[in-house]
């Protein structure tokens, strides 16, 4: 197995304006769930990569993040284009880092640190350049879906509102989530297009460019139920509290 330096880059920096209902304006990773910050939950299980190793990538009202979290490095999205945008703008705090790079997101906070680290070990063991977690879950959710080839291989991530009517029947989802070698992915990050629904660069078609290249691309899939449970709602939030209450 690799024992190339791991580093992580927690994308922190939206507005949140879904849960905006009750006037509150805080960043979305900055809302509470049992008293605690979103964020406070992905960092904790994240805590096998050391505070100094990883990046927040902060934006709106990036002050609130960072004083609540001060001993982690930072790097500033000033204007949201997209994850693929968030992510190279990450790299400012990472110059000339070579090895691994566990990419996830502030807004899910109930993925575990076994996940976390089942995803590290598959990446390293069968010597990716990106492998990307992914899961079934019985709960409708809008995320990306997993295209595989005619042998079951991956193809590509088609962003929910990308897909055709078949691929919305694939259950399958990309979780946003993954483990990049660092410098094929900053070279990945510069062939993005935003030529999609959303008109943003989409860290979801950095996979199938470097697959494009014969480069090594997998998943490592798993049955995250709950897990994959990301907050853009209050009534997500609300299912956040419920499984945080029934893990006590």
């Amino acid at each position: 197995m690799s024992n190339k330096p791991l580093k992580a880059i927690v994308l922190a920096a939206g507005k949140g304006t879904r849960m905006r209902t009750d006037g509150c304006d805080l960043p979305k990773v900055m809302r509470q769930a049992h008293n605690k910050p979103l964020l406070h939950y992905v960092l904790s299980a994240l805590d096998f990569i050391s505070p100094a190793d990883t990046v927040l990538v902060v934006g709106y009202r990036k002050e609130d993040v960072l004083a609540a979290f001060p001993e982690y490095s930072h790097a500033e999205q000033a204007e949201q284009l997209g994850t693929g945008h968030a992510v190279q703008c990450a790299f400012a705090a990472l110059p000339d880092f070579d090895g691994d790079v566990l990419v996830c997101c502030g807004d899910m906070p109930l993925i575990t640190r076994e996940t976390y680290q089942a995803l590290v070990e598959t990446h390293r063991e069968n010597g990716n350049v990106c492998t990307m977690l992914t899961g079934t879950s019985s709960i409708d959710l809008p995320y990306g879906r997993v295209v595989r080839k005619a042998d079951g291989s991956f193809q590509e991530i088609v962003e929910q509102k990308d897909c055709t009517p078949e691929q919305l029947n694939i259950r399958e989802l990309n979780a946003g989530v993954y483990v990049f070698d660092a410098k094929t992915l900053l070279e990945s990050l510069s062939h993005l297009k935003n030529n999609n629904a959303s008109g943003e660069y989409y860290l979801t078609d950095a996979p199938a460019l470097m697959l494009a290249q014969g480069l090594k691309v997998d998943v490592c899939k798993r049955d995250l139920g709950s897990e994959i449970i990301g907050v853009n709602t209050p009534e997500q939030l609300a299912e956040v509290e419920r499984v945080l209450d029934a893990r006590k």
